[in-house]
């Protein structure tokens, strides 16, 4: 009885401690660098602007144009490229949609043979083959999984993706300029709440990678005030050469 319950046990402790992240969506990476780019390309384009010693009108101005030009930048080149990568990925399933009504017997036998080449005995791979290819869907699915890498079923939309980039970005971009939407008239404050964000959103993407939050956030605060940093100093450099 003893050992009955500690199988049990251990199975539910595997239950519950095995459970994994969606990494398939469409909506985390274009997120993340939408956020990640709106902060750093904001600043660092504000501070150059700053740097050539420029009224905060125009910093506030540069800033606000950055913002709508980068998030419909972001939102147009991701639904371009995830449009172009799902139109690819559903001309291959077409392929293989083709390979299975008019070839299905090689198509199970190439299914069979990848079960074999796994280690699995041959009589039982090739019948596991004859079973799943049953259902033309199921073995389009399985075909598509093994020899493409993809999920039929489960492919990245371009919507979401433009649409996640152009918030993602659009908010990033906004906390440089917020600090002189208050009422700010110094470059300080923006730089202050821009590298606080920088830290923030890597903090949050620990949580989503399972990375150290501190590590994540240092790092984002470390390459938006390196891009800040140089950007002002080249604005001041062709500022003085200007004037």
């Amino acid at each position: 009885m003893a050992i009955i319950e500690t199988e049990a046990t251990l199975h539910e402790a595997h239950r519950d401690n095995h459970t994994h992240r969606d990494v398939n969506g469409g909506w985390l990476r274009p997120a993340v660098f939408g956020a990640m780019d709106g902060l750093v390309s904001n600043l660092a384009l504000m501070t150059g602007v700053a740097g050539g010693a420029v009224g905060h009108q125009t910093i506030v101005l540069s800033g606000l144009a950055g913002l709508a030009a980068g998030a419909f930048s972001m939102a147009a080149g991701e639904y371009t490229s995830v449009a172009s990568q799902r139109e690819l990925v559903e001309a291959e399933l077409d392929v293989e949609r083709r390979e299975l009504r008019k070839h299905p017997k090689d198509e199970e036998a190439e299914l069979a043979a990848l079960y074999e080449s796994r280690g699995v005995e041959p009589g039982l791979a090739r019948e596991v083959a004859r079973q799943l290819s049953r259902d033309p869907e199921q073995a389009l699915e399985i075909h598509a999984r093994e020899e493409l890498g993809v999920d039929p079923g489960d492919l990245p939309s371009p919507a979401v993706a433009a649409v996640s980039s152009f918030g993602s970005f659009a908010l990033g971009a906004l906390l440089p300029v917020l600090p002189y939407l208050l009422g700010a008239s110094s470059l300080w404050p923006a730089v202050l709440v821009a590298l606080l964000g920088l830290f923030l959103c890597g903090a949050v993407v620990a949580r989503v990678t399972a990375r150290s939050w501190w590590y994540s956030g240092l790092r984002q605060l470390a390459l938006g005030g390196a891009a800040a940093g140089v950007t002002y100093a080249l604005g001041s450099l062709f500022g003085t050469a200007v004037g």
